[in-house]
């Protein structure tokens, strides 16, 4: 009986028979070596952390009446105040920006993600979700690189990053590396104060309560928003829908007439709940805004627990409209309340090895 070809190449290189001798052998080994657990998760409790925290806050309350005393020397009321003063006598040396500076520190390390110029942002205390096992982040409004969100995700080893826009669908996956993609999830649609995604609405619309519930989701870490002017309404109804008014429903505060409650340093009522996110990273366009309705906006989110942390003029926008005022900031705020990461220690986990699901609304895991 002839011999096959690979029997005689065997016989004649016996340098190939080693070569296969080895390659039996690593087989064996590979399958028959048990999967080695993953790697314990690396976590660092912060032991001065709820210090930091509360001479944060004394801090920042202590500056209160300090907008108001700016309030009252360039308005008197906020009525009256201008966002942008025009260039004229007698020039008050003010922008609307100076009134909501970010004195609240962040109590880790600060990072600015993604790229340089327009479109990085300022993230607080990375190293409290680079680990983290069940770490979720939600962005609406993409620009046209993905490179905050693809940053995020090769900077943290189990965050998930749901990622929404009301004009891109089909084909933003390419914009996430490929080894990324199965912790990115994508959906078309747009943020808003109220549900609108019926079959005739377009674009379809959701509010963060609603897609949370969709998504099967408690808490986010990380929530960024960028909604070219639709966060004022959005974000009045997030505090809604999360929060409820404290003592007295119709308000009350320093900017009140005849308030008799003007020690709690803020014209609106106070509030009762927790935001379902530790940290908000937003862009503001103050197109069109008076400034009464941006600081009642402004104080709406500090009752809630918001406190600014860092701020960033989008200069790029204002070097392209020079006729405007600086009309676009992005601002990164912590969430106090709450048992959030950023602010409370707590003892991590290995994740399941069974993937969580994806939203039901259209974004598949990839």
């Amino acid at each position: 009986m002839a011999k096959s070809p690979f029997v005689l190449t065997v016989q004649r290189h016996p340098r190939y028979t080693l070569a296969l001798a080895a390659f039996v052998l690593c087989a064996y080994w590979f399958l028959s070596t048990p999967t080695l657990p993953p790697s314990p998760v690396r976590y660092n409790a912060n032991n001065e952390l709820q210090a930091r925290l509360e001479r944060e806050e004394r801090k920042y309350r202590a500056m209160l009446p300090q907008r108001q005393e700016l309030i009252t020397r360039y308005g008197p009321t906020p009525a009256q105040v201008v966002m942008f003063p025009p260039d004229q006598d007698p020039w008050p040396p003010y922008t609307v920006w100076d009134f909501f500076p970010p004195l609240y520190n962040c109590p880790h390390e600060l990072d600015r993600l993604g790229a340089l110029g327009d479109g990085g942002k300022w993230i607080c205390g990375m190293s409290r979700i680079q680990d983290k096992p069940d770490c979720v982040i939600y962005s609406f409004g993409i620009d046209s690189t993905y490179l905050f969100e693809a940053t995020l995700l090769q900077s943290t080893r189990f965050c998930q990053v749901w990622i929404y826009d009301s004009t891109k669908g089909a084909g933003a996956e390419g914009h996430i590396p490929r080894a990324l993609r199965h912790r990115a999830h994508f959906g078309k649609l747009a943020l808003g104060a109220s549900d609108r995604h019926g079959a005739g609405d377009e674009p379809k619309t959701w509010t963060l309560k609603s897609l949370m519930a969709e998504n099967g989701h408690s808490h986010i870490d990380f929530l960024r928003l960028d909604v070219e002017g639709w966060e004022w309404e959005t974000f009045r109804g997030i505090v809604r829908d999360f929060t409820m008014e404290r003592g007295n429903p119709g308000g009350g505060g320093p900017h009140a007439p005849n308030n008799d409650n003007a020690t709690s340093g803020w014209g609106v009522a106070e509030r009762e709940g927790v935001l379902p996110f530790g940290q908000l990273q937003i862009e503001l366009h103050v197109w069109n805004q008076r400034f009464q309705d941006f600081l009642e906006w402004w104080e709406l989110l500090e009752v809630a627990g918001l406190r600014p942390f860092h701020n960033e003029i989008n200069l790029v926008y204002a070097n392209y409209n020079r006729h405007s005022g600086v009309e676009l900031a992005e601002y990164s705020f912590i969430n106090i309340r709450g048992e959030n990461a950023f602010i409370k220690d707590y003892v991590p986990v290995l994740p399941e090895t069974t993937p969580p699901r994806g939203p039901g609304i259209g974004p598949e895991r990839r």
